[in-house]
């Protein structure tokens, strides 16, 4: 009686659950107007059980192991876990609460645990390994191969002892990893800074200022003005802010948001974090965590992406540096009387980029309005590069009013996805801007991608219009650029399609189609003045063009910078070697010329999110490997004729389709005719003088 009321039980919560049903709206995109917090936890309990016993057949059926019954088995199992948990993720990233934060802390060691007992379960690994490479060919190959890599990096071949001290890790590395997210967001919002005087935030447009008050009305400061963190180091208001003071308390409160020993601060966390990576490289017999983790990634060891960062070091650091005389010598001639700090940086370089290249951005900002931008730059540049074409869709339900929603068409007028755009900040999102699937393109399971691409823009308020910088603009199309590359996934397995590459590939599609942004007949189309709808005079086309490597030095050396960080964080071989957070970072910074009082580390140790809780520790790199890319192929693209319709539809072919389904690095040698090579980022990065 018991296990009927248990089945009835669990045949009511599989019926009555939208997260585990497969989605009648179209592509399976989720059904949002469905979906509610109380669903989350009886789902996850389900989708486990269900998983378990999915992956118990496997390693119990007693016929031999073929790729039909192992591989593609484990490939096509856990369907309801990956939809509850693909939905579950989006949200607590773009729509958080507390009830969903709670869920997210309760089930990181939970979803770590299961993740071990599939990888760490030796029956199923040696059912794997029992399977002959050689009669296997394309993707179903690189499918196994795949799965015997993910086995290894897990810890599959280790002895029973050290498969329970690796979950135990694994679960402590999840359940701080997921805290050190809900600390982030707490310092975000208490590093928000309150000012009592407009006269305070001189410099601000009326639409900053109107943005400013709402935000403290909102957070019950009527009558004040509250100015709002991203998550990077510097701060886009502080170009504009003319009081100095004012600019230095709001990079103050950004630079130390999680170190004021409250309930924001991180430091323990993450030097908890490193520590554990290091135990757990070290049981897989690796020097350190981040000998391990580039194993399966295109540098493949430490010392190949150390040595690229290394490499443009040094120029990165000279070109800051004569920056920085610039700007000191712009702050003597007006008798400022002080020397050159991190929050002067942004307000100063902006007068000399004026004064350089007569290009203020307040004159450049008005052609540049949120949606305008959108639909007719980056949709006119898929359609101008790839044929494809969208279509809003009002219909469909999303998780929340400001998000959009989009039906895309390939070159031959056929549906291909569902793509959704989240644009405006809120107190409840991580900060900066992604890419993510809800539902994963797949041959094989018969799906087409579902994608969302998440800013953190200011929404303007008052019914003005949402003007953004050059700089956002670049972020759009970088954006897209990852939704390109899931759009055009052309694979038969999940585990192999898109964007599921290497992280030093996966931001290469994303920058070359920054490329787009720039592009004389895109920018024409796009660059429009939000209230005469005037085209963008070419006088401001070419300002903007020269300036592209204005500032260089400051963006590459503080990129480098946070880069270095990470992989120094990882590269620590004894645990002894460790120090206090703020002592490493600057002893890392030093070792390698980085430290730089006027140029700032992108991030922050103790609010570095991509390494401690966003999958990019000892991955930070990837973002200079993967420009080295780009600029590779965007030389080869500009010798052929530019950004055509026939380069695009290559690098469609060789790149955007591809997934992971091939050897990337012969990919894009295929595509280019050589190997990467350092001089084309320096060069185009202005770091160079041949």
């Amino acid at each position: 009686m018991q296990t009927q009321a248990l089945y009835a039980q669990t045949k009511s919560v599989k019926m009555t659950n939208p997260l585990l049903q497969k989605s009648t709206l179209q592509y399976q995109a989720p059904p949002f107007n469905l979906i509610k917090n109380e669903h989350f936890k009886p789902a996850f309990e389900y989708a486990l059980k269900v998983h378990d016993e999915e992956v118990k057949k496997i390693t119990s059926n007693k016929a031999k192991p073929t790729f039909m019954n192992t591989v593609v088995a484990l490939e096509t199992s856990g369907v309801d876990l990956t939809r509850a948990s693909s939905d579950f993720y989006n949200l607590t990233g773009s729509n958080t609460n507390p009830t969903l934060q709670a869920i997210e802390a309760e089930y990181a060691p939970i979803f770590s645990a299961h993740n071990d007992k599939i990888y760490l379960n030796s029956q199923l690994y040696n059912r794997f390994k029992a399977l002959d490479l050689k009669n296997l060919k394309g993707e179903d190959k690189k499918l196994t191969q795949f799965y015997l890599q993910k086995f290894e990096l897990a810890g599959a071949n280790l002895s029973a002892d050290d498969k329970v001290k690796m979950e135990k890790i694994n679960g402590e590395i999840a359940s701080l990893g997921t805290l050190f997210g809900t600390k982030l967001l707490i310092a975000r919002k208490n590093g928000a800074v309150l000012f009592d005087n407009v006269k305070d935030l001189d410099g601000l447009s009326a639409n900053e200022l109107a943005a400013a008050k709402a935000k403290a009305t909102e957070a019950g400061h009527d009558g004040q003005y509250l100015i709002g963190l991203l998550n990077t180091t510097q701060q886009p208001l502080l170009q504009s802010l003319t009081n100095r003071a004012t600019r230095e308390k709001i990079f103050k409160s950004s630079w130390t948001r999680s170190e004021k020993n409250d309930e924001g601060d991180t430091r323990d966390i993450l030097e908890k974090m490193a520590k554990l990576r290091l135990q757990k490289a070290k049981l897989m017999g690796k020097k350190n965590f981040a000998e391990w983790k580039l194993q399966d990634q295109m540098a493949q060891t430490p010392e190949r992406a150390m040595n690229l960062l290394a490499k443009i070091a040094p120029p990165a650091v000279a070109k800051a540096k004569v920056e920085a005389k610039e700007i000191q010598a712009l702050i003597d001639a007006q008798k400022g009387g002080f020397k050159l700090e991190p929050w002067d940086w942004n307000f100063y370089s902006e007068q000399v980029r004026k004064a350089k290249y007569d290009l203020d951005e307040s004159q450049v900002k008005p052609y540049f309005e949120l949606t305008t931008v959108l639909e007719k730059g980056v949709f006119f540049a898929a359609k101008k590069m790839y044929g494809i074409t969208f279509k809003e869709r009002k219909d469909l339900p999303v998780y929340h009013p400001d998000v959009v929603a989009y039906e895309v068409f390939d070159n031959d007028g056929k549906s291909m996805a569902i793509y959704y755009l989240d644009f405006y900040t809120r107190d409840n999102k991580n900060g900066g801007a992604w890419m993510s699937n809800f539902v994963d393109q797949s041959h094989y399971l018969k799906q087409k991608p579902v994608i969302v691409n998440v800013y953190n823009f200011a929404k303007p308020v008052n019914g003005n219009p949402s003007l953004i910088s050059f700089d956002d603009v670049t972020t759009m199309f970088h954006e897209f650029g990852h939704t390109l590359h899931g759009l055009f996934a052309n694979q038969n397995y999940t585990s192999l399609s898109g964007t599921a590459v290497p992280r030093d590939f996966v931001e290469f599609p994303s920058q070359i189609n920054e490329h787009a942004a720039l592009d004389p007949e895109v920018l024409k189309n796009y660059a429009l003045h939000y209230k005469t709808k005037e085209v963008i005079p070419q006088e401001l086309i070419d300002k903007i063009k020269k300036a592209e490597t204005f500032n260089k030095g400051y963006d590459v050396t503080e990129l480098l910078a946070a880069s270095t960080l990470d992989m120094n964080w990882h590269s620590v071989e004894k645990e002894g070697d460790f120090k206090p957070a703020l002592v490493f970072e600057n002893e890392a910074l030093q070792k390698y010329g980085l430290l730089v009082n006027e140029v700032p580390t992108r991030y922050h140790t103790p609010y570095f999110a991509h390494i401690w809780s966003g999958g990019y520790s000892a991955g930070y790199y990837a973002y200079t490997w993967s420009k080295t890319l780009d600029y590779n192929v965007y030389d080869w693209m500009k010798a052929n004729g530019g950004l055509t319709r026939k380069n695009s539809e290559r690098f469609r072919k060789y790149i955007l389709s591809v997934g992971n389904s091939v050897d990337l690095n012969k990919a894009f040698k295929e595509f280019i005719g050589h190997d990467m090579e350092i001089e084309p980022y320096l060069r185009n990065a202005g770091l160079s003088d041949k």
